[in-house]
């Protein structure tokens, strides 16, 4: 079994920030200038507190013009402060902006190219929390706390190295006391806080998966009666996120304790600090500076206790999403496919493929579509047709053997040659909000509203066109609700002839459509050109009857290869 990327609800914390540096190093230059600019700001504001204890000294000394040149740089400071504390944070948040919107558009870009495989292995809600719920907490973050937590860092060191000039002995008295007990508080909180938090966020995204798939089985549930076992679950889900939730609330309400060992360092302070003036070995200006600036240094150490909780929830979210990032990191494919041409024979040799380690649901499986043939591919629910068509296309990698277009092994193919050569119309076509030709329109090259009415016409669906209210103007509503599932099938063939393929296959086109919307799709397959290779995976026996060659699977075994006896589909050239 292929190597099967798995997302873990607790994310790997470890390395967050080396991890996250590739994301970061656009925007080095907005992020260091913002950085130097808070610094300064962090540096005006440490600077308050010696001005102060100049006012002091000058004050105790009768000196008019010391005291009054003291106000006025407390003045230039203060407003200077408030400058720098603007820009800073408008700056800081600019740059974070940045770099979570490199973030989000890096994850749109992974999920659009992740491997099938991945995307069929999760909840949609899991994929859909990481890639959006994640982000946002991390932008709200980067908007509400980022560029508190870069002045308290910064204004916490530029007071301690402030007060150490002053008098290194009280600020050591001062830091046995507050730092000991301020990080064994804080190492209780870490402690359990990564589980914590890291629960919190795999609960609460477990809800919204529920919830996201509760939306998709609603008919399902209502006509079944089975909405109150499913009630039971979710509301059990629901119970283990609220009691993560209270788990984490508790872990972050243990930083409160610092308040009060702030509280007891400051008594120590004035103790020790009158002492000192006593014994006439610090001066009064001198205290006061150390109880202004010890005011700062408990506000950081406050804020910093207040923002844990913040960072913890952000880290976790940004491991998260770096988790999602890598499992979904695009193959090294190589930019160009040298030599391949447009068209050519599509081989399997020796595929096997499992879902799981337990069982094979591909067992050796080989066959030659040479360019331009018609195929049938038929065996009962489960022998592995599906799992085959998605192979052939190069949506799943096969756990051993090759697929190879014209002589060149898919995994060395280009993502965009992959798919411009080889395209398969599903057995549910999706559709996005708005008109039929906008929905034609998504494949490569975007073609025009002339190009689409060609292909119509080509595949002689003209008169079926007419027939839908407005055309190619038609609204196909939420999920292309307004069209039944043949029409749907009829516009996924056009989408998919439209981007000229090399090889077309079509996985049960016509299983569940009424039998003359089937017939509609099966002579507009009589229209593709000749030197399109068409796979048409069905159990119709009428679609079957209509090909020259048929390939049967049972439980995953090759069991047929021959000429289907019926008719075969006649092959033109469309220009």
């Amino acid at each position: 079994m292929a190597e099967q990327p798995l997302l873990q609800d607790e994310a790997d914390h470890r390395g967050v920030l080396r991890r996250a540096a590739p994301y970061l190093r656009p925007h080095r230059a907005r992020l260091v200038v913002a950085l130097l600019v808070g610094l300064a700001d962090s540096a005006a504001l440490v600077a308050v507190a010696p001005l102060v204890g100049v006012a002091a000294y000058a004050l105790d000394h009768e000196d008019r013009g010391g005291l009054g040149l003291a106000v006025l740089l407390l003045a230039v400071f203060a407003v200077g402060q408030l400058v720098l504390a603007r820009v800073g944070e408008l700056l800081l948040i600019q740059g974070g902006e940045q770099v979570v919107r490199t973030l989000r558009e890096q994850c749109v870009e992974n999920l659009a190219t992740a491997p099938l495989r991945f995307l069929e292995t999760h909840r949609s809600g899991e994929l859909l929390r990481r890639s959006t719920g994640e982000v946002a907490a991390l932008a709200a973050f980067v908007r509400l706390h980022l560029r508190s937590l870069v002045a308290s860092v910064a204004t916490l060191v530029f007071t301690l190295v402030m007060l150490a000039w002053y008098s290194w002995v009280l600020l050591l008295v001062q830091l046995v006391v507050f730092v000991p007990l301020t990080l064994l508080v804080t190492r209780w909180f870490q402690r359990d806080a990564g589980a914590a938090f890291g629960a919190k966020a795999g609960a609460e995204a477990t809800v919204a998966a529920t919830f996201s798939e509760t939306l998709t089985a609603r008919e399902a549930l209502q006509t079944s009666r089975g909405l109150a076992g499913w009630t039971r679950r979710f509301d059990g889900e629901n119970t283990r996120a609220v009691h993560a939730a209270r788990r984490a609330l508790r872990v972050e309400n243990r930083i409160d304790l610092v308040s009060l060992i702030e509280g007891l360092a400051l008594v120590v302070l004035l103790l020790v600090g009158g002492w000192l003036v006593v014994r006439g070995t610090l001066t009064i200006d001198a205290v006061v500076v150390f109880v202004l600036a010890s005011r700062n240094l408990f506000d950081s150490f406050a804020d910093l206790s207040q923002l844990v909780g913040e960072v913890q929830t952000a880290r976790t979210g940004l491991a998260r999403l770096l988790d999602l990032l890598a499992a979904t990191a695009p193959a090294d494919r190589p930019k160009t496919a040298p030599g391949l041409p447009a068209r050519g024979d599509l081989r399997c040799e020796g595929v096997e493929y499992a879902y799981r380690a337990d069982g094979r649901t591909l067992h050796g499986i080989s066959l030659d579509f040479p360019e331009g043939s018609r195929t049938g591919v038929v065996g009962e629910t489960g022998s592995g047709k599906t799992t085959l068509s998605k192979l052939l296309c190069g949506l799943y990698q096969p756990d051993s053997g090759t697929v190879s277009f014209a002589g060149t092994d898919l995994a060395a193919v280009p993502e965009a040659e992959l798919r411009r050569r080889i395209v398969l119309v599903p057995q549910e076509v999706r559709m996005v909000t708005g008109t039929v030709a906008e929905n034609l329109a998504l494949v490569q090259g975007a073609p025009d509203r002339a190009a689409i009415e060609r292909t119509v016409d080509q595949l002689g669906l003209r008169a079926w066109l007419a027939e839908l209210p407005g055309g190619l103007d038609a609204e196909v509503g939420l999920r292309g609700g307004n069209l039944s599932a043949g029409e749907r099938q009829i516009l996924g063939l056009v989408r998919a002839v439209l981007a000229d393929p090399a090889v077309l296959v079509l996985d049960e086109a016509t299983a569940d459509i009424d039998p003359a919307t089937a017939a509609r799709l099966e002579h507009a397959l009589d229209e593709l050109r000749a030197d399109c290779t068409l796979i048409v995976i069905a159990h119709r026996p009428a679609t079957i009857a209509r090909l020259p060659r048929v390939v049967r699977l049972d439980g995953g075994h090759l069991v047929g290869d021959e000429p289907a006896g019926g008719l075969p589909i006649r092959a033109t050239r469309l220009v």
